[in-house]
């Protein structure tokens, strides 16, 4: 199964399933061959889109300016144009998707 990290030529493509209206914002862990992020903010507005920019861009240490989302605007699942290199983002999500990361529960 291909992971949510892939080379493209803007950067790094992610593919992300976000869980809107959340009770906290964070990396979950994978959710099939995608990242599962969490989000309060409701999915109006571009408001969960913003906030899904903010989390992942302190958790791969890039500015949420440098996130853009690609594909899947009104969808839970998203595909993510991220400006950093590919094993950056691997290695900065490798707690969530790495082969030693925790099991989801």
């Amino acid at each position: 199964m291909p992971g949510p990290v892939e080379p493209h030529p803007g950067g790094t493509r992610l593919r992300v399933r976000v869980q809107p209206g959340a009770s906290r914002a964070g990396v979950v862990g994978l959710h099939g061959d995608e990242l599962k992020v969490r989000v309060t903010s409701p999915p109006l507005d571009w408001r969960a889109n913003s906030e899904l920019c903010e989390v992942l861009a302190a958790v791969l240490g890039v500015r949420a300016r440098d996130i853009r989302v690609d594909g899947g605007h009104s969808s839970r699942s998203k595909s993510l144009v991220v400006a950093a290199t590919t094993a950056s983002v691997s290695a900065a999500l490798a707690p969530w998707i790495g082969p030693d990361a925790a099991p989801r529960r």
